[in-house]
C-alpha cells in the first residue's frame, strides 16, 4: 500500500514532488496503513517529458553503465549520491522508498561498452539486442548464457541496496514473459542481503501458468496494462482478478494496477491535468474489488492536490480492513450486471462485496446464506462504506418480494447504483 508517481506525473517527477507526496502520505494515510513511495520510470533522463519516451535520451550512468537519478529533478543525487539522500528522508517519515527499473541494461552503456562490475565483462559482451524493449527506447536485453549478464543485475542491486531502496517495480518483465530476466533479478535482490520487494510489470496477456514461478521469484506481479480513469479499464480487471484471486495470498500477489483516484495526468503519460474521469461510484467499485480481492494498493494521484471526498476514500479503516484481514478471497457469482465476491477473516467475520456492471439501478433481495453470514444470530451486517447496518429480513413465505431466498433463511435489501457497489461485513455462516 502506498503511492507511485505514474498516473500523475509519468517521466517527469521531481524530487519536490516525491517529497510532498511522501509528507502528505505519512501525515494524513501512514496510520491506514499506506506506507511507500515509489519514484516511476525514466529518473535518470534530464529530458524526460509527459506524453512519451525520448528515443536516445541522455540518461545519467555511473562508469559501470548503472543509471544514476537525474541531480536536475533529483537534486540530492548530485555528486554521485544517487537515491541515498532521498531515501533517507523518506524513511524518516516513517515510509519506505521504491524505485521503478527496467529489464536489461541501457542501450548507452552497449554502446560505450562500459565494464561490468564484478566481471571482465562489457556492457557490449553481456548485451542481447534482439530482446530489447518494445515500448522503452532506453534498453537492450541481457544474454544470459554469459556469467557477466548475472553481474550486471548483481552490480545494479548492489547500488539500489546502497541507496536504501524498500521496493522495486521492475517493467518489461511479463510480456513477454521473461522467465531467465525474473530468475535472475530475484537473485540479485537476494544478495544484497536486504529485504527489497520485487513488483514486477506489465501484466498484459499474462497466463496463470505462471503463478508458481512469480510466487517464488516476486512479491507482486500485474495482471492487467496500463490501468487508467475509464470505467472500461475497470470493468475489464473484474475477470482477470477472478482468474487470480486463488493464487494470491502470503507470499505473492496479484496486481491489478495503481488506484488512477485523484489528481492525475499533471504531467503525465496519457491525458491532460485533471481530477480522475471516474464517478463517486466507480471509485467505490474499484477500491472495492482491489481490496476484496488483496490486490496491492498503490494511489496515483497527486495526493496534496487531490479532492479531500477522494483521500478520504483511502481512510476508511473499516473498508480496508478487507483488504488486510480478508481471506480465500474468491468471486462467487456473476450473471448479467451483478458480480459478487466473498472472502473470510480469522475472527469468523465473513466479507462480501456485489458489484453493479451495468448502466441502470439494481435492487436486491439477498439471500444472506448466499453471501456467506449467518442467517440469524452475531453482529449485525454493515456496510462498510457508509457504516449503515443492513438488516436482516427474516423470509417465511417464498414470493416476488425476496425472489431468491429460501423459506426459513433471511434476506438483505440492497440498492445498488450503476457501476457501483456495496462492502459489506457480518457473521460467517456455520461451516
Amino acid at each position: 500500500m502506498g503511492w507511485n508517481s505514474w498516473d500523475c506525473y509519468g517521466t517527469t517527477v521531481t524530487e519536490a514532488e516525491v517529497l510532498a507526496n511522501a509528507r502528505f502520505l505519512a501525515e494524513h494515510l501512514l496510520p491506514f496503513g499506506w506506507d511507500t513511495v515509489v519514484v516511476d520510470i525514466d529518473w535518470s533522463d534530464p529530458t524526460a517529458r509527459s506524453h512519451g519516451y525520448n528515443a536516445d535520451a541522455p540518461l545519467a550512468m555511473d562508469t559501470r553503465g548503472r543509471l544514476l537519478p537525474d541531480p536536475g529533478r533529483f537534486p540530492s543525487a548530485a555528486g554521485g549520491r544517487g537515491f541515498g539522500p532521498l531515501a533517507e528522508q523518506v524513511r524518516a517519515l516513517g515510509l519506505r522508498f521504491g524505485i521503478h527499473t527496467m529489464r536489461g541494461i541501457p542501450r548507452r552503456a552497449v554502446e560505450r561498452a562500459t565494464p561490468v562490475l564484478g566481471s571482465d565483462a562489457t556492457a557490449a559482451d553481456v548485451a542481447d539486442p534482439g530482446n530489447a524493449c518494445e515500448w522503452n527506447p532506453d534498453m537492450v536485453g541481457l544474454d544470459h548464457s554469459h556469467p557477466g549478464a548475472q553481474a550486471y543485475y548483481d552490480s545494479t542491486l548492489e547500488l539500489y541496496a546502497e541507496w536504501g531502496v524498500d521496493f522495486l517495480k521492475t517493467d518489461d518483465m511479463l510480456w513477454p514473459y521473461q522467465a531467465a530476466d525474473i530468475e535472475a533479478y530475484a537473485r540479485a535482490i537476494e544478495r544484497t542481503g536486504r529485504p527489497i520487494e520485487l513488483s514486477l510489470s506489465p501484466g498484459r496477456d499474462l497466463s496463470t501458468t505462471h503463478a508458481a514461478h512469480l510466487r517464488e521469484h516476486a512479491t507482486m506481479w500485474r495482471i492487467s496494462d496500463d490501468l487508467w480513469d475509464r470505467w472500461e479499464d475497470v470493468e475489464a480487471n473484474f475477470a482477470r482478478l477472478a482468474r487470480w484471486a486463488p493464487f494470491s495470498g502470503d507470499g505473492g500477489w496479484a496486481d491489478a494496477d495503481m488506484l488512477p483516484l485523484g489528481r492525475i495526468g499533471l504531467r503525465a503519460e496519457r491525458g491532460e491535468p485533471r481530477d480522475d474521469g471516474l464517478t463517486h461510484d466507480e471509485r467505490v467499485s474499484l477500491l472495492t474489488l482491489w481490496m476484496i480481492a488483496r490486490s496491492p494498493l498503490m494511489i496515483g494521484g497527486d495526493l496534496p492536490s487531490s479532492d479531500p471526498d477522494t483521500v478520504a476514500l483511502f481512510r476508511n479503516a473499516d473498508a480496508l480492513a478487507v483488504h488486510s484481514d480478508g481471506r480465500t478471497q474468491r468471486e462467487v457469482f456473476r450473471e448479467g450486471p451483478l458480480v459478487m465476491w466473498a472472502a473470510d477473516s480469522p475472527d469468523g467475520t465473513a466479507f462480501a462485496a456485489l458489484f453493479n456492471l451495468g448502466d441502470e439501478p439494481l435492487s436486491l433481495a439477498q439471500d444472506v446464506a448466499r453471501v456467506g453470514f449467518a442467517v440469524r444470530g452475531g453482529p449485525e451486517v454493515r456496510e462498510l462504506w457508509t457504516g449503515a447496518r443492513v438488516p436482516r429480513r427474516e423470509v417465511t413465505v417464498q414470493s416476488d418480494a425476496a425472489r431468491g431466498v429460501a423459506p426459513g433463511s433471511a434476506a438483505l435489501d440492497l440498492e445498488l447504483a450503476p457501476h457501483g457497489a456495496v462492502l459489506l461485513s457480518g457473521p460467517a455462516a456455520a461451516r
